[in-house]
């Protein structure tokens, strides 16, 4: 049974007499002792455990009834939880097992020990609201700092870093929410000031399931999770208990700067993500995670149809000292070396391309194990004509024959070659007559 304040006071007693007496026989099978004496208040025996004002107690459960669980801490000490505390009945004890319950209060006229299981939420009142206690409070208002609730009758103020585990922006969301907190402190004199904690609350449920969470995740399994905090090097995902860290090089197959304006493009705090457990090391506390992983490489895909010597289109990325990144795909960049920009020599790359501009690139070299691909944008542009300088009657420079590709050059006979080198041998002799 339970203690209610509007019961019959007569009839209550009645039943709990019953359930008790069937309580002991079952627990000791011999008839139940007669009820102790009445006393003004009934200590309990052994060492006291106080927090927060309340004590704290572990008992031999004796009994399991339809409504509530009776507990024996000693010779003549009983006490009583209401069953209704306990989610579901997988989670009731067992008889003879040991139960930490908090002691509320101690009814005389029953020689009873109310007590209730830690976190349990019980039903406020003011004469018996106490700090430790695990309450419902209903917000009210928002005012300066945090916000207004309403337990027991009374006002009530939350501060607003004890909201939650994480910052909350904008408290106006949580307006005519009911909250499971806890009373951090009871101001009787005076104005009543009540002081509540969501926070609490929220830590001691994070920290059951993580433990929970311990023993379930293994390492490439696929859930999801909440964006907590997002860091220079990458972002935090809450799996409902533990944190993990997706690395800025496992958010994606494309390239991501560092900072966490770079990161922001892509992920943003309270946004649901699929992610896959890449290593867990509980031994550090660390939890790996990953988002690209899920999906298709696109440089794999895209590079099984690229090969060496073709030509394709592009846009100029972004450029360095050493040359510019071409996007040939999506997700997929390209290298032009500085070298490989023009036929004549390149000082800065943003003199040859600029970023976002199209250009005809061809592919040099394709590495699919260390993923490059390297390109060249002169290779597509024409042969520039040298300038030549005129003879002795010719007056002014004048533009020769373009320079001869090596194919060019490997269909001269060697008879030509031979003929060309006597002349060179003859251009070059020095002498004269004495």
């Amino acid at each position: 049974m339970t203690l209610d304040n509007t019961s019959n006071p007569n009839d209550m007693a009645a039943d709990l007499h019953a359930e008790m007496e069937a309580a002991m026989k079952q627990a000791m099978n011999a008839p139940a002792p007669a009820a102790p004496k009445a006393s003004p208040r009934a200590s309990i025996r052994g060492p006291r455990v106080v927090e927060a004002g309340r004590e704290r107690r572990t008992g031999r459960v004796i009994s399991v009834g339809p409504s509530d669980v009776f507990l024996e801490f000693g010779p003549k000490e009983l006490g009583i939880v209401a069953r209704i505390q306990f989610k579901d009945d997988a989670n009731l004890p067992e008889v003879g097992s040991q139960l930490e319950v908090f002691i509320d209060k101690f009814e005389a006229a029953e020689s009873l020990f109310v007590c209730s299981l830690p976190g349990a939420v019980q039903k406020a009142s003011w004469e018996l609201l106490e700090a430790g206690q695990t309450v419902e409070a209903k917000v009210t208002g928002v005012v300066k700092g945090g916000l207004e609730l309403e337990v027991a009758g009374h006002r009530a103020f939350m501060p607003g870093s004890q909201v939650a585990v994480e910052r909350i922006p904008d408290l106006n969301v949580f307006m005519g929410e009911k909250f499971t907190c806890e009373v951090v402190r009871v101001e009787r004199a005076g104005s009543g000031n009540i002081v509540l904690s969501r926070r609490n609350v929220l830590e001691r449920e994070r920290k059951d399931n993580a433990e929970k969470l311990k023993g379930q995740l293994k390492e490439g399994d696929t859930l999801e999770g909440t964006v907590r905090k997002i860091m220079p090097f990458g972002a935090f995902v809450d799996l409902g208990g533990l944190d993990g860290l997706i690395h800025i090089s496992d958010l994606t197959y494309e390239r991501v700067g560092y900072g966490e304006k770079a990161i922001e493009k892509i992920l943003k705090e309270g946004q649901k993500v699929t992610v896959r457990i890449l290593k867990i090391d509980w031994d550090n506390n660390r939890l790996s995670l990953g988002m690209k992983q899920l999906s298709g490489d696109p440089f794999q895909t895209a590079t099984q149809s690229i090969t060496e010597g073709a030509d394709l289109t592009g846009r100029v990325k972004r450029v360095a000292e050493f040359g510019a990144f071409v996007e040939i795909a999506p997700g997929v960049e390209g290298l032009v070396h500085i070298s490989e920009l023009d036929h004549k020599r390149v000082q800065r790359t943003e003199d040859a391309v600029k970023v976002d501009e199209i250009v005809q690139v061809r592919v040099l070299k394709v590495d699919r194990e260390s993923r490059r691909v390297s390109l060249s944008i002169k290779a597509l542009k024409a042969m520039p004509e040298v300038s030549m300088g005129g003879g002795g009657g010719g007056g002014g420079a004048r533009k020769g024959p373009a320079m001869k590709t090596p194919e060019e050059i490997k269909k001269e006979t060697p008879a030509f070659r031979r003929l060309k080198a006597k002349g060179q041998q003859i251009s070059t002799f020095r002498g004269g007559l004495g």
